[in-house]
């Protein structure tokens, strides 16, 4: 997906329709639009060939998306779990795996990247039935994705902002208050960490800069890549790399930040609500 909506972008930039690319990597439509969604393995001759096409010849550029399209054909670790992670979230995986830098708004639960293991079953149990084994493959993977912002080699940060009202919702129910209690905190405990920042959006602020919900800026600085925006849905998920969308949001998260408590308030707002557990 990372290199797909870079060619795209290319290829718009050019002024050509995906008939013309295809044509001129002896492909078809089709191939290039699956290959701009990220729905087929890439061929670094391909690969080399749009680039001429484009227009692109910075030796630099050129090289990390050879580089992609050469990790492309590596499988995941996610690829294991195999029926257990919808198509769509697999490709999410992969983008959140190469990213350098995570920005993340969530008005309703805990981030995945932030959950503990109890409270991440709650959770994905409260959904659309599943089995036993499914739902314990997912938590695994949601246990899983977290060792990107354990592990010191990926050098990820993680920037999340998290409305009051996820912190407060007593996910587990209200009689089980072990769940939040450790839950939070793992949060106290994670927002100490030099590459995790957390803040809280407090109900004082009222309405604020994120109408539209829970949201994901995915950067990759060490690529030179722009900017990637997830947003997750009941079924299926959107990402936007236009420019114009890119600020939008970019801009919500400056704002949230501003609105938010400042981070260095953040644990002793998780122990007040650790408190107010009975």
């Amino acid at each position: 997906m990372l290199l797909g909506s870079e060619l795209r972008k290319y290829r718009e930039a050019r002024g050509l329709t995906r008939g013309e690319a295809g044509h001129f990597i002896r492909g078809s439509e089709s191939k290039i639009s699956r290959m701009e969604l990220g729905r087929v393995g890439f061929k670094v001759r391909d690969v080399e060939d749009l680039l001429k096409l484009y227009g692109v010849t910075d030796k630099d550029r050129v090289q990390t998306m050879v580089k992609l399209a050469r990790d492309s054909k590596k499988p995941g670790w996610w690829q294991e779990y195999g029926d257990a992670l919808p198509n769509w979230f697999q490709v999410y995986v992969g983008l959140e795996e190469a990213a350098t830098r995570i920005r993340v708004y969530e008005a309703q639960f805990v981030p995945g990247m932030l959950q503990t293991e109890d409270y991440a079953r709650a959770v994905i149990r409260a959904g659309r039935p599943i089995s036993e084994e499914l739902l314990e493959d997912r938590v695994a993977v949601r246990m899983r994705r977290q060792r990107h912002i354990d592990d010191d080699a990926t050098g990820c940060k993680l920037w999340a902002i998290i409305d009051e009202a996820a912190v407060r919702r007593p996910v587990g129910g209200p009689d089980n208050t072990e769940v939040m209690r450790g839950q939070l905190e793992r949060l106290i405990e994670l927002s100490e960490r030099r590459n995790v920042t957390v803040q809280i959006v407090p109900f004082s602020v009222g309405a604020h800069a994120a109408e539209a919900g829970s949201f994901t800026i995915l950067r990759y600085p060490d690529f030179g890549l722009s900017d990637i925006i997830y947003l997750e849905q009941l079924t299926g998920s959107v990402c936007l790399d236009r420019r114009t969308e890119i600020d939008a949001y970019t801009m919500a998260m400056e704002r949230l930040s501003v609105m938010a408590e400042q981070p260095n308030n953040t644990t002793e707002i998780l122990k007040s609500m650790i408190d107010d557990l009975v």
